[in-house]
């Protein structure tokens, strides 16, 4: 053993507790850990999206204000 003292990870408090029941808090655990680094960036909305915020010229000509209320 090093000079360092080791905390342990997961202990064992239940006197009671079968190797089963102690090798399934195991693999929860260590499912729930190895994610693989961060998680996934979630996608952006499109309400929030900055390009909603840049202003689109207007068509213009015959109908043009019937089609300045469609989305783009």
């Amino acid at each position: 053993m090093t000079d360092e003292q080791e905390t342990p990870i997961l202990r064992v408090v239940n006197a009671d507790a079968t190797a089963e029941e102690i090798a399934a808090l195991v693999a929860v655990f260590s499912a729930l850990g190895s994610a693989g680094g961060e998680a996934p960036e979630r996608p952006r909305s499109t309400w929030s999206h900055p390009a909603r915020g840049v202003r689109r010229t207007h068509r213009h000509g015959p109908g043009a204000w019937r089609a300045s209320g469609l989305p783009g």
